[in-house]
């Protein structure tokens, strides 16, 4: 299988710290091998999301060995998400196209969330779903032609924020469970969730960047300790 079409290590760079790796694979190629009892997660599974899942696995590993790691099983957990081996941590995110995963060592990062999504508009009928009030606020400063890409891109960044934190807490959350400031002129955002979750002494508050990969968004979250 194909692990990359260009430098995802060094598209990782803007969106990640120098100790998170990203690599990448084709969901549409034929499944590559899983490692261990992963095969496990794709037993009862049809063909299209045993090869998303295969490939979401391969870019995993793959991320693993740029960190100098020998690739490990990322099993399922609760809610169906990876359970990263002892000393990582990461997150796996896909699209039509593409299964995204990036990893890190670094023990400061608690978690981190990935998320691939489509970068069009969002139907406004669903802005009231994503935003809070203060985030529909800023959406109606926008101008009318941009809210709803800048709508999805919310809904991408509250995505990315969600599978960190689920990561520390194993709580599943709203999206009116956290409320995110997006700079669009420095392709930062920063928030923090408002809920009251366990969070074991992390910080409820989170800082995060975000890219346009040809035509969809990608945001990426680090939460540190």
């Amino acid at each position: 299988m194909m692990l990359q079409r260009f430098a995802y290590s060094e598209f990782a760079n803007p969106l990640f710290g120098d100790r998170v790796a990203m690599a990448w694979a084709d969901p549409r190629a034929p499944m590559s091998r899983l490692i261990g009892d992963e095969v496990l997660a794709i037993e009862q599974e049809g063909a299209a999301r045993a090869r998303e899942f295969c490939a979401g696995r391969a870019a995993a590993h793959a991320a693993m060995e740029q960190l100098g790691h020998a690739p490990r099983p990322v099993l399922l957990g609760d809610g169906q998400g990876p359970v990263w081996p002892p000393g990582l941590t990461g997150s796996i995110s896909h699209s039509r196209r593409d299964s995204l995963a990036v990893v890190s060592d670094d023990p400061e990062i608690l978690a981190l969330g990935l998320k691939i999504g489509p970068a069009t508009a969002l139907e406004s009928s669903s802005w009231p779903e994503i935003c809070t009030i203060r985030e529909m606020h800023w959406l109606a400063s926008l101008g009318p032609s941009q809210r709803g890409h800048f709508a999805m891109l919310m809904k991408c960044v509250k995505e990315a924020v969600y599978k960190a934190q689920f990561l520390i807490t194993g709580i599943a959350i709203s999206y009116h469970d956290t409320e995110v400031n997006i700079d669009l002129n420095t392709n930062f955002f920063e928030g923090a969730v408002l809920a009251d979750l366990p969070f074991r002494g992390a910080q409820k508050s989170f800082v995060g960047r975000f890219a346009l990969l040809s035509d969809y968004f990608v945001a990426g979250v680090e939460w540190r300790d």
